[in-house]
């Protein structure tokens, strides 16, 4: 079971576990987007870049920062909805390669207007293996309380 509403504090951090990109995810996110743009797809074209390499799709680094989260069970069956993405900032680059996992603070907690629920605010920080935060803003779900 998951952290009832209640249960969450705020002020309160967790990390997730980490997980390393791969070359199918690429390929996997690219297909099911329709994101096939070079700097994601094509090694020649990327060693030209600024970045020297392939990067990682920025809503895939997002998809898994939310995979991620969930593998926590925090959410297991008492999360309602994903409300909202509040000022997601996309701040370096993701290569294939590399390792990200998401530390996650509470930063609001408050009941809803409909009885049996509240919203949940986390600060969200993406971090890669080299300590480095990625991708980070505030991911706001609808979580139930206690029955």
């Amino acid at each position: 079971m998951g952290m009832w509403f209640e249960d969450f504090i705020v002020g309160e951090m967790f990390e997730t576990v980490a997980r390393t990109v791969t070359e199918a995810d690429v390929v996997t996110f690219s297909g099911l987007s329709g994101d096939m743009h070079p700097l994601h797809t094509d090694a020649e074209y990327a060693k030209a870049t600024p970045f020297g390499q392939r990067v990682v799709h920025g809503a895939l680094v997002l998809s898994l920062a939310v995979g991620l989260r969930g593998r926590t069970g925090r959410f297991d069956d008492t999360l309602i909805a994903f409300l909202e993405i509040r000022s997601w900032q996309f701040r370096r680059p993701v290569f294939i390669g590399d390792t990200v996992h998401a530390r996650n603070e509470v930063v609001e907690a408050r009941a809803s207007s409909k009885p049996g629920r509240g919203v949940v605010v986390q600060r969200v920080e993406v971090v890669n293996q080299e300590g480095e935060v990625v991708q980070s803003g505030d991911m706001v779900t609808l979580v139930r309380q206690r029955p």
